[in-house]
């Protein structure tokens, strides 16, 4: 049996805070359900988030109108506070998240291996648009 690659994209941005904040703003929940959406018409209701490795997140997407949702949850497999999270998809994609903070700024780049059901150049514009929100969330909270 032959062990093909899987794809992945990387999405990035460059959040004007320190990595202890942006880090903070990433992984409690009080925070993910402020900014884990790509657009205004969807939302985050709840998070739950056992931040350890072998700890499982549930972090719940849904659409304001009801019409449609889905949990984005999964196990993680490393955690390096201020640095570096790994985590284990529930449908068995892996996702990667890096911080890298210098000067009171932080560079935050998400790495995740793709799904099949949806476009590649679409699953990158959502994510980022993701990404973006939570830049959007983590500068606006003092």
């Amino acid at each position: 049996m032959e062990n093909e690659a899987k794809t992945t994209v990387t999405v990035e941005t460059t959040v004007q805070q320190p990595v202890e904040k942006v880090w903070e703003r990433w992984t409690t929940p009080e925070h993910i359900t402020q900014w884990n959406f790509a657009a205004d018409t969807w939302q985050c209701p709840n998070a739950t988030n056992d931040l350890q490795p072998g700890g499982r997140f549930v972090w719940r997407m849904e659409a304001k109108d009801g019409s449609m949702g889905f949990d984005y949850s999964g196990t993680y497999e490393q955690v390096i506070p201020y640095k570096k999270i790994v985590g284990q998809l529930d449908d068995d994609r892996q996702v990667t998240i890096t911080f890298d903070g210098q000067d009171g700024q932080t560079q935050v780049t998400e790495t995740f291996e793709v799904e099949d059901q949806n476009s590649v150049d679409l699953q990158r514009a959502g994510w980022q648009a993701i990404l973006d929100n939570f830049k959007k969330h983590a500068e606006s909270v003092k």
